[in-house]
Formats: C-alpha cells, structure tokens, sequence
C-alpha cells in the first residue's frame, strides 16, 4: 500500500485544525424571547476580539411562543460554511419546558456543552436527558432577570452563561457588544444581568 504524499498529510491536518478552532452554537427559544439577539452579541462581541463569526436565525413559520432555532459560528480563521449549525459545540436553551418537546441535543457533540436556562441542577438535567457525555451547565436565567430587569427575557442572561461555560469570547468584550447593540438605558439594565449570569451558572 502506498503512504499519503506528505503534501496530501500538510492539507489533511490544515483542514482538523480549522475544524478545532470553529465553534458552532445552537441556541434553543419561542418566538420573541430573543435567541438571535443573543447570537448577535455574541457574535459582535468575538468580533471585538478579532475573530470570524457568523450569526443567524432559521427562518420558518415563527410565531410568538413557537420554538425557533438561532445559531452562531466564531472561528479564529475564516468560515467557509453557509448551513445551519448540524452537530453544534454547544447548545443553549432559553426555555426549559421546550426540553420537554424539542430534541434539543440532537447532534451535540459528545465533548459539548448544554446550557440550559433552569433552577434545577446540572446532574438533574443531564439524567432527564439521558446524556452520558459533554458538560451540562443550568443557570436560573429567569429569576436573574426578574430580579434585576423586573421582566422574565433571558436572552441576555444566558449570554453571561455562555461565556462561564465555554470562555469563547471575555465578559469584557460582551459588555462592549451589549452597549453598541442597545441604547444606553437598555444596556445598563442587561449588562448587570449578564454578570450576575456569569456568576450564577454552574456544572455539574
């Protein structure tokens, strides 16, 4: 049998290190409670960092309170893929009664990690699920919200939870992303609950 040409080798190990710099979030919400916002910021807030992104929703029939999907990719070099997100590094849900209806899980990679907006632990989700890999992390993202914004939006809480979780981009930088994607008085209020966010979210 003839070896690989090491030229073929140098192409092959180019294209897995590409694959193990890129990142691919799918995050899990109805309609209105603002999953694509939280990509966006996301997003913006890698591209502070100098990184390659990609943010966007899977367009449907949405509708409020329907189940939608959003997605984000952040890459250190660039993106060459155009499709929505298959086998997603991480998971993030903002609701948790669509655990209850929605395969949230499907293709994760077993090294992932789900994030999941809930008062429950990590190791009551992962045995509601059936996961036997990858990381689980909760965080109480509606009562981070109440209690600080006074209304139940989680999106930008589960931001901050993001961020603990996976380290994919600094709270620094998602702090400047929030102030340019919000007037100030928006921002000043979802800024406090992506630190507290921050804070709270915890694995197990």
């Amino acid at each position: 049998m003839r070896g690989k040409h090491p030229l073929s080798v140098t192409i092959i190990d180019l294209e897995k290190n590409k694959v193990k710099k890129l990142k691919e979030i799918r995050w899990h919400g109805r309609g209105g409670q603002g999953a694509w916002t939280a990509s966006e910021i996301l997003a913006k807030a890698a591209i502070l960092e100098g990184k390659y992104i990609q943010s966007f929703p899977e367009f449907g029939p949405e509708r409020m309170g329907a189940p939608v999907n959003s997605y984000t990719r952040i890459s250190e070099e660039p993106i060459n893929l155009h499709c929505s997100v298959y086998n997603p590094d991480i998971v993030v849900v903002l609701d948790p009664t669509l655990l209850k209806t929605v395969p949230v899980t499907k293709g994760l990679k077993e090294n992932g990690a789900l994030i999941v907006n809930t008062k429950v632990s990590p190791a009551e989700i992962r045995k509601k699920l059936d996961l036997k890999t990858g990381k689980v992390w909760t965080v109480p993202a509606t009562e981070i919200a109440i209690r600080i914004l006074g209304r139940p939006i989680t999106n930008t809480a589960m931001i901050g939870a993001v961020a603990r979780a996976t380290h994919i981009v600094s709270l620094e930088s998602i702090e400047k992303a929030t102030n340019k994607r919000f007037p100030p008085n928006l921002a000043e209020k979802n800024i406090p609950i992506i630190k507290e966010a921050y804070k709270e979210a915890r694995t197990g």
